[in-house]
């Protein structure tokens, strides 16, 4: 997920009602199909290809990983706290309406990006991109819904999710091609024309709502994006400041109580909060949500500090590394309807027990992968293990999320579990930000907090002049990481395990 696949629930965000043309013509469901697919394509290819570009982002604007690290926490963040209120207000105002809201959003953000001067309006335009992609991609989904019949309807989204799939898989080499041989600014002015054809293209569809829809949620989105913020600012903080500095302890602490308020709102509105809290009486729904915590953190923190590796220590181009990861995006691409008949045969509970356990075999190998030997005797067979697991694990993930709360509240459960994945990915590249700077500091042994954190930014920028030392002892942390990332993945599964086990009888539970 975190910027490069989607997670299990974004082809069920929300609802589906009727459209407000019963029998819409074949020429218009086409032409739908086809907005949603290039109005989609903006966020999965802008997600997909940042990752790739961030080594070269960090080196032309000298950042500091802090802020290297917000250029997707502040994409993630804003797109974390208001996608569900994204999918509320399609039903309100309209789908097609807000689909053309989400993408006018994204793409002046998109050309604020791709002119940006400096880190800090880097960062600003990809919080408003996450505010565009939040409007955007339930939108998109719930045209989809209301457009086609039921009979259609699978297929429509299926066709949705292949091409997804495919333009996931062509992103990443795309992106680094563009990085090296044009610039990292063009990654995000290449939304433009997407845009324009996704706009046009949606004149052509028909609007509908849901006449049932209740009020925004404003005040809890405001509410959980503090509370994030507030958090993934402590973390991110920590390589600068140190574990036990007042401001870290404070921001981790304020995001903390902020959450806690934010659980009080929530309780408080009840039926018309953007999580309503009655969901987790379904154990099946909590712990399919723990399985999604822990196994997107996984993903997350994987793609984003991967390619640093890659390039770092394996000499890797921009286009070399996107490429890595082609193998990852086609085996999820291609194995999801064989995945599926896995589940179908089994059982849900088996792939979400085995399934998390092979991704993190995945990410143990990686972990202890040799990035300056070939590729194919390296990286690759650690990849497609990672790429096998997810797959075995993401269509059952999304039935069970479906079926655990009930028809009446399908959409909703599903809009929730997009929510926590999307979390996920924001907490993982900042936790795990802090797991590579403590053990880098630990390998770099001797050194102070502040020439630590210098020598990590020099690595992660590509400087010139880097000891022989700090190379060592970045390539231990980031075998640290993706062995964290590993024990998440497999924690995940086997906790699915146990809890699930006990649910088998209860299924109406």
């Amino acid at each position: 997920m975190i910027g490069f696949m989607q997670s299990p629930c974004d082809a069920n965000v929300i609802r589906v009602t009727p459209a407000f043309d019963a029998a819409p013509s074949q020429r218009r469901k086409r032409l739908t199909l086809a907005a949603t697919i290039f109005g989609s394509s903006m966020a999965l290819v802008d997600g997909s290809v940042v990752n790739i570009a961030l080594p070269t982002i960090q080196h032309v604007l000298h950042a500091s990983v802090a802020a290297t690290q917000w250029i997707v926490n502040a994409y993630l963040l804003l797109l974390s706290a208001t996608v569900l209120v994204g999918g509320a207000a399609a039903d309100l105002y309209g789908r097609r309406r807000i689909f053309v809201f989400g993408i006018t959003i994204f793409t002046l953000a998109s050309i604020t990006c791709g002119l940006s001067p400096n880190i800090t309006v880097l960062v600003a335009s990809r919080a408003i991109q996450g505010v565009g992609a939040a409007f955007l991609i339930p939108a998109s989904l719930a045209m989809l819904g209301a457009t086609f019949d039921e009979h259609e309807r699978n297929h429509a989204i299926g066709v949705w999710a292949g091409v997804g799939a495919l333009t996931a898989a062509v992103g990443p080499v795309l992106g680094g091609w563009l990085v090296d041989q044009v610039s990292w600014r063009a990654i995000f002015l290449l939304n433009v024309p997407l845009a324009a054809v996704a706009a046009g293209l949606a004149s052509f569809a028909g609007e509908s709502r849901n006449d049932s829809a209740k009020s925004l949620d404003w005040t809890g989105a405001a509410t959980i994006a503090a509370a994030l913020a507030s958090i993934t600012w402590g973390l991110n903080a920590i390589p600068a400041s140190g574990f036990s500095d007042r401001t870290v302890v404070g921001a981790l602490g304020s995001g903390f109580l902020l959450l806690l308020l934010f659980l009080a709102i929530e309780a408080r509105l009840g039926a018309r909060a953007m999580m309503p809290l009655s969901l987790y009486g379904s154990r099946s729904f909590a712990a399919v949500n723990a399985l999604t915590l822990l196994l997107y953190f996984a993903l997350g923190g994987a793609l984003y500090y991967l390619p640093f590796g890659l390039i770092r220590l394996g000499g890797y181009s921009a286009t070399q590394a996107g490429a890595a990861l082609l193998p990852f995006a086609l085996i999820m691409g291609f194995g999801a309807q064989f995945a599926g008949m896995l589940s179908d045969r089994f059982g849900p509970q088996q792939s979400l027990t085995f399934g998390p356990v092979i991704a993190g075999c995945g990410l143990a190998l990686l972990a202890f992968a040799d990035f300056r030997q070939s590729y194919w005797a390296g990286a690759f067979p650690a990849i497609c293990v990672f790429g096998i697991g997810m797959t075995i694990t993401v269509p059952p993930l999304t039935s069970m999320v479906m079926s655990s709360v009930g028809d009446a509240h399908a959409g909703l459960a599903s809009g929730v579990n997009n929510a926590v994945a999307r979390v996920a990915g924001l907490f993982a590249v900042a936790a795990l930000g802090a797991v590579l700077f403590a053990s880098f500091s630990y390998h770099l042994a001797g050194a102070p907090r502040a020439q630590a954190n210098e020598a990590l930014n020099a690595i992660l920028a590509g400087q010139a002049g880097i000891t022989e030392a700090a190379t060592a002892a970045f390539e231990r942390a980031l075998r640290i990481v993706l062995q964290v990332a590993a024990l998440c993945s497999l924690l995940g599964g086997i906790l699915l395990r146990f809890w699930i086990r006990p649910i088998g009888s209860q299924a109406a539970r």
